[in-house]
């Protein structure tokens, strides 16, 4: 696909994340400019962030059952480059009481311990892996249970129709790095908080879901589901992109400005 990067590049791109896309450090690719991607063609301002497809079952809220535990993590402890957080985290957190952190990886046997972790927790810890995001935020909130975000380099889906701040705790690495920081800040949440937090994911969780509920998935898209979402917000990149165009065009000859967007 490299070969025909270019040509894909104007076109409204849907990811899943943008960490790694026009990151790539130079000295992977032999000083090599043709294999990085820049920031033009993958770009915040014309692409659009999509949900992953989560992976466990949506938890409703009448079935929330109390939950035991403080802090629950599953997955795999060592990562690469923005990732290595997870193993710094993990070393802090993997013995303090109260806290969950399972080394696991998604197969039948890790999905059951998922489900009932995360449906036992009262928080979810979401560090960055290879990429800022990935599916466990989106089981998390399919799972009631408070994603704890510590990345501070994400993008999200829906940003603007959603406000995150309101179901998710957002933690600077530097802070979540403080040896007993980040327990002393999620014992702070009081009940009343914890509650509102699950009130809310509870009436966002059909947004992150692509299921219309039919089938075979055969029939209409749910009018709140993850899939109109999506289009909705291809809608509201459209006046940004157009914009981005016309500031392209009425450059005077010989003047170099930054592009914004690899946008036509």
């Amino acid at each position: 696909m490299w070969h025909v990067r270019a040509e894909l590049a104007p076109a409204v791109l849907l990811v899943v994340d943008f960490g790694g896309w026009y990151r790539l450090e130079s000295k992977l690719s032999n000083d090599n400019s043709s294999d990085v991607i820049q920031q033009t063609q993958v770009s915040i301002l014309k692409d659009v962030i999509v949900p992953y497809t989560h992976l466990l079952p949506r938890l409703q809220l009448s079935e929330n059952k109390k939950r035991q535990t403080l802090l629950y993590f599953k997955g795999a402890k060592h990562r690469h480059r923005g990732g290595l957080i997870r193993e710094k985290l993990w070393d802090l957190l993997v013995n303090v009481p109260n806290v969950v952190m399972e080394e696991g990886f998604p197969n039948a046997t890790g999905r059951e311990q998922s489900i009932k972790g995360m449906r036992t927790s009262e928080f979810c810890l979401h560090p960055a892996g290879d990429t800022p995001t990935s599916c466990r935020l989106f089981d998390a909130i399919q799972s009631l249970c408070i994603p704890v975000i510590v990345s501070d380099n994400i993008e999200l889906p829906f940003e603007g129709m959603i406000d995150y701040s309101e179901f998710s705790v957002f933690v600077a690495v530097s802070d979540a790095l403080r040896p007993n920081w980040l327990m002393g800040h999620l014992k702070s949440f009081s009940k009343a908080e914890r509650d509102r937090f699950r009130q809310k994911m509870a009436q966002l969780q059909p947004v992150f879901q692509y299921d219309n509920g039919h089938p075979g998935a055969i029939g209409p898209v749910s009018p709140d589901g993850a899939v109109n979402h999506i289009w909705r917000k291809v809608y509201q990149k459209l006046p940004m992109i157009k914009e981005a165009i016309l500031r392209e065009r009425r450059k005077p000859t010989g003047v170099s400005v930054p592009r914004r967007c690899h946008c036509t």
